[in-house]
C-alpha cells in the first residue's frame, strides 16, 4: 500500500479529520472501566481480572509504537491506519468471542493485545504526515489529532454504557457490546483510510515553511543523543504525575473531604472525572497550539514548573475544595499537552524525516509512566492506610513525590540543547538509504 498523495489543489485541512476519525476511536481505551462491574459479575473476576486487558493494551501501544514506528515512516499514513483499523477492530471481535464463550483469556488476548498493537499504530500513524503538513504550525496540527485520543473516552463511556443497557450485562449482552463496537470502529477508522494523503514534494515559495528545512536525524541516531533522551525523562514525568490523579480522581477526592463539613458524594466524584478528561482533551489543542507561539521548550517549563506548584498547592491548601478541583483540572490540562506538544518538540530537535519512528520509541516513557504513576498513589495510600491515616494524609507523601518528578522532568527539559551536526542525515546516505530501515 503506497503513500496516498495528494493532487494539486488538496486541502491539507482534510488531513486532521482523517487523524481525528482515528484517536477518537482508539481514545476508547480510557473508557474501558464501563466494562469492569460488568466483567467482574458475569464472569466472576477480580478487579485487579478485569484491569487486565486495559493495562497489557497500554503497555502493547508503547510496545507498537517503539517498534513499528520505523514501517510506519516506511509505508506511509494509509499502511499504517490500515494496519490500526484491522489490529484494533479485531480485538473487540477477539473479546467478543470470548466474552459468549466465557474465556476471559480471549478477551486479554484480544482487547490487550490484538488491540493494543492498534492503539500503538493507530496512534504514531498521523504524526509524521501532520507535521510535514504543517511546518508553520506542528503543534497545533498534532493537537487536533491528539485531542481526539483525550476526548475519545467523552464519546465511549456514555455510548458503552447506554449499550450495556440496551443488550444487557450477562456474557451474551457484554459480547453484542463488543461486536458492535468492533464493527462501529472499523467503519469510523475507515474514513481516516480513505481520506489522509502525504503532501506532493513541491518546492516552497519564498518565505514558505518547509517540512523538511533544518537539520534532520534518523531514528537509529536519534537513540544516540541526549536529546531524545532528556525528552524521555521530560515525557515520563509529565504523565507520572498526571495518571497519578487520573487513575484515582474519584476516591482521591471524596477521601480529601470525607471529614469535613461538606463531604464529596459517588455523582460528584464522578462529576470531577469528567472535568478532568475534558481538562485533559481541551489541554492537548489548547496548549500545543500555544506552544507555536512561546516554543516547546518554555511550554514545558509551564507544564513542568507550574504544575509543580499546582500539586503544592493542592499539598497545603488542599483543605479549599474549589482550589482542589481547579490544581487538578490544571495539572491534567498539562498532563493533555504533554501528549500533544511532543511531536512538534521532537520535529524541532530532530526535523521530519523520521519523526514518526522517533516518537514512537519516544512513547515507552508513557508505558513506564503508565505503571509508576498510579503504582505510587496507591501503594503509598495504602502504606499510610495502614499507619492509621486518612483524608488528605493519605496522599501527602505522594503529592511530594510528584513535585520532586516534576521538578526533575523540569531540570532535564533544561538540559535540551539543539543536536550536534554529527548526528545529522548526510545527503549522500540521503541516496544510498532512503528509508533508514535498520533504525
Amino acid at each position: 500500500m503506497t503513500p496516498p498523495v495528494a493532487p494539486p489543489g488538496w486541502s491539507r485541512w482534510l488531513v486532521p479529520p482523517a487523524a481525528l476519525s482515528v484517536h477518537l476511536s482508539i481514545g476508547q481505551a480510557y473508557a474501558w472501566s464501563v466494562f469492569k462491574p460488568p466483567l467482574e459479575d458475569a464472569l466472576g473476576l477480580t478487579g485487579t481480572q478485569s484491569a487486565l486487558p486495559f493495562q497489557l493494551a497500554i503497555v502493547m501501544l508503547g510496545l507498537s509504537a517503539a517498534f513499528g514506528g520505523t514501517l510506519v515512516e516506511r509505508n506511509g499514513p494509509r499502511w499504517a491506519m490500515a494496519v490500526a483499523l484491522g489490529c484494533f477492530s479485531s480485538g473487540f471481535l477477539l473479546s467478543a468471542l470470548g466474552a459468549w464463550s466465557e474465556q476471559y483469556w480471549l478477551i486479554v488476548l484480544g482487547y490487550g493485545f490484538v488491540g493494543g498493537i492498534g492503539l500503538g499504530i493507530g496512534y504514531i500513524s498521523p504524526v509524521s504526515t501532520l507535521l510535514k503538513w504543517f511546518p508553520d504550525r506542528p503543534g497545533t496540527a498534532t493537537g487536533i489529532a491528539i485531542m481526539g485520543f483525550g476526548g475519545g473516552a467523552l464519546i465511549a463511556s456514555p455510548w458503552s454504557a447506554r449499550m450495556l443497557e440496551s443488550y444487557g450485562t450477562d456474557p451474551d449482552g457484554i459480547a453484542a457490546a463488543f461486536l458492535t463496537h468492533g464493527l462501529v470502529y472499523a467503519v469510523f477508522m475507515a474514513l481516516g483510510v480513505l481520506l489522509v494523503r502525504v503532501p506532493r514534494p513541491v518546492p516552497a515559495a519564498a518565505g514558505e515553511a518547509v517540512a523538511d528545512a533544518g537539520p534532520q536525524v534518523s531514528a537509529r541516531q536519534a537513540l544516540r543523543t541526549p536529546q531524545f533522551w532528556c525528552l524521555w525523562v521530560v515525557l515520563c514525568m509529565n504523565v507520572t504525575a498526571g495518571i497519578g490523579i487520573l487513575e484515582k480522581a474519584a476516591p482521591m477526592i471524596t477521601d480529601f473531604f470525607a471529614d469535613t463539613g461538606t463531604p464529596v458524594s459517588a455523582a460528584a466524584a464522578a462529576g470531577f472525572v469528567a472535568l478532568l478528561s475534558a481538562a485533559n482533551m481541551l489541554g492537548r489543542i489548547g496548549w500545543s497550539a500555544t506552544s507555536d507561539l512561546v516554543g516547546r521548550k518554555n511550554i514545558y517549563r509551564l507544564y513542568l514548573g507550574a504544575g509543580a506548584l499546582m500539586y503544592l498547592a493542592i499539598l497545603q491548601l488542599g483543605d479549599s475544595k474549589p482550589l482542589f478541583v481547579l490544581c487538578a483540572l490544571v495539572i491534567l490540562s498539562f498532563y493533555g499537552g504533554g501528549f500533544a506538544t511532543v511531536p512538534a518538540y521532537l520535529k524541532d530537535l530532530f526535523g521530519t524525516y523520521q519523526v514518526g519512528a522517533i516518537h514512537g520509541r519516544l512513547l515507552t516513557a508513557w508505558s513506564t509512566a503508565g505503571v509508576l504513576g498510579p503504582l505510587i498513589v496507591n501503594r503509598v495510600a495504602d502504606s499510610q492506610e495502614q499507619a492509621g491515616k486518612s483524608g488528605p494524609g493519605l496522599y501527602g507523601l505522594s503529592l511530594t513525590v510528584m513535585i520532586v518528578l516534576l521538578l526533575v522532568g523540569f531540570v532535564a527539559n533544561e538540559l535540551v540543547r539543539p543536536v550536534h551536526p554529527r548526528h545529522h542525515r548526510r545527503e549522500e546516505s540521503d541516496v544510498r538509504q532512503p528509508s533508514e530501515s535498520g533504525a
